[in-house]
């Protein structure tokens, strides 16, 4: 008798969207479902699966969390996505559904596309590709364009291009989606709400379906079980680089960097928030994510940033013979300073 394959949801989106919150929503909310869960990190420090892992879900177990730090999953697909999903459907407990986070960095088409490997197609299928979008970013223009300035420059000039690698990356995040979920709507009004709606559908000639969401609560009915089978259909959803790769062009991920700050304890959690504000705007950091040490305080302080915006929490307590200490992860383009990155932040503590 054949085994009926296991589903799989690609669960992508820019830096700082809410892909790892919505993750953490659906495994506390997963309707008795056995969920295997395989995060790509960006960097070496392993924040987001550390988060995952301390949320109490009975749908994932430790054990079924699966972390890939050694770069971005589109290009490493040979090397370490499928000797991974081999690994896992070797077991003897086969989860009932197979949850991929993306880095905020990855192609979602590259992974999607694996799923066509003989050892993987007859046993996994693509249930369906779910984008995250970090609504208020897009409200305040963080990837619109004036498309009218852009449209009137070229009609005098046919060589400019006024779309960077990230709009680029966002439009093929987009392209790839079965269901975009709009998240951080509590963020903006009705016309923002709209004005992002416009935005996004813009930026892909296919049109899949989108809901909103505040704080990346999103039904597992809805995430889970869309059926689509993606992997069959990868041939329409072509990225930028794909594109580029059919006229001899190189893919690579060389314009990002990220590193490791390690520091000492941070006595004033607000003050440290405000002042890193100062540090991302100066020095244009896209992301920065990780845990901060307290002191007094028995929790680990939860720390994430994306623009303007830094988030922090206590999210749980220090584990026993864990080293207490403050790392963050910054994510920035290829031509950031850093050191004085790591002087401003020391600086801010």
């Amino acid at each position: 008798m054949l085994q009926q394959k296991i589903p799989a949801t690609v669960i992508t989106g820019f830096l700082g969207a809410g892909k790892t919150t919505l993750i953490r929503n659906l495994l506390q909310n997963a309707g008795g479902k056995r969920i295997a869960l395989i995060i790509n990190e960006f960097g070496d420090l392993g924040v987001d699966g550390d988060v995952l892992k301390g949320c109490g879900a009975e749908a994932c177990s430790e054990d079924d969390i699966i972390e890939l730090t050694n770069g971005c999953i589109c290009c490493t697909v040979a090397d370490d996505f499928i000797p991974t999903m081999s690994k896992l459907l070797e077991r003897e407990n086969r989860p009932d559904h197979i949850v991929i986070e993306t880095s905020g960095l990855a192609l979602p088409q590259p992974l999607v596309a694996a799923f066509n490997w003989p050892e993987i197609k007859t046993q996994v299928t693509v249930d369906g590709v779910v984008t995250v979008v970090d609504s208020a970013a897009v409200a305040a223009g963080r990837f619109a364009d004036d498309h009218d300035r852009v449209d009137a420059l070229r009609v005098t000039d046919e060589n400019l291009d006024h779309e960077s690698p990230l709009e680029e990356l966002f439009e093929d995040q987009l392209t790839a989606a079965d269901l975009i979920v709009l998240n951080k709507t509590d963020l903006i009004d009705a016309d923002g709400l709209r004005t992002v709606r416009e935005e996004v559908a813009s930026r892909t000639a296919r049109k899949p379906s989108m809901i909103e969401a505040r704080n990346g609560d999103v039904s597992a009915a809805v995430l889970l079980g869309l059926g689509v089978g993606t992997e069959d259909d990868i041939a329409n959803r072509k990225s930028h680089h794909e594109l580029e790769h059919e006229n001899g062009e190189e893919h690579d991920h060389d314009e990002f960097d990220s590193f490791v700050v390690e520091l000492g304890p941070v006595a004033d959690p607000a003050a440290f928030a405000e002042r890193l504000k100062g540090v991302i705007a100066a020095h244009d950091i896209l992301r920065l994510k990780g845990f901060a040490d307290v002191p007094g305080k028995p929790l680990r302080l939860l720390i994430q940033a994306v623009g303007s915006r830094v988030d922090q929490y206590f999210e749980r307590a220090w584990s026993p013979g864990e080293v207490r200490g403050t790392r963050l992860v910054v994510i920035g383009l290829h031509d950031m300073d850093e050191a004085a990155v790591r002087a401003a932040i020391a600086a801010a503590a």
